[in-house]
């Protein structure tokens, strides 16, 4: 694996040797982040009971498309072995107000979820703290101070 520092010193010296790209316009950010999951059900009940999102659109019992009201997180069932190691790391989830952070941690940890790492300020500004959903992904729970209030929906 590559170390940062290598990663932007094989990218400046890329640019450096390419001329501009004109890219076309019109790209908003990421529409959706979609997972694939064995427990749909229970996935689904953790996101709307818990975090509060709403069923955007269910199109058969195998998919799920759900929504903070911006944002679209994607769940497709599917039948597999788990993998020895997972390859998404973690999902963040970006908050309005500083907080917001300890008002969800509280909440969460009323509600049972499992909590693997506690609120903590970064050096950037930022807070933030993890747990897993009700099938062990990682989530990132975050108010950051550059985007946070460009997040209002």
């Amino acid at each position: 694996m590559l170390e940062v520092a290598s990663i932007k010193s094989v990218t400046k010296k890329s640019v450096a040797n390419k001329p501009a790209i004109q890219r076309p316009s019109g790209m908003l950010g990421i529409r959706h982040l979609a997972l694939f999951v064995k427990e749909l059900e229970v996935c689904v009940n953790f996101y709307v009971d818990i975090m509060g999102m709403q069923i955007e659109w269910q199109p058969d019992a195998d998919n799920v498309y759900l929504t903070n009201g911006g944002d679209v997180f994607a769940l497709h069932r599917v039948d597999y072995a788990p993998q020895a190691q997972q390859r998404l790391d973690h999902i963040g989830f970006v908050l309005n107000a500083v907080e917001d952070v300890d008002n969800w941690y509280d909440y969460f940890v009323k509600n049972g979820v499992k909590i693997t790492e506690a609120p903590k300020t970064h050096r950037d500004g930022s807070r933030g703290f993890y747990c897993l959903d009700a099938v062990g992904h990682l989530l990132e729970l975050i108010y950051h101070p550059s985007i946070s209030q460009l997040q209002k929906y």
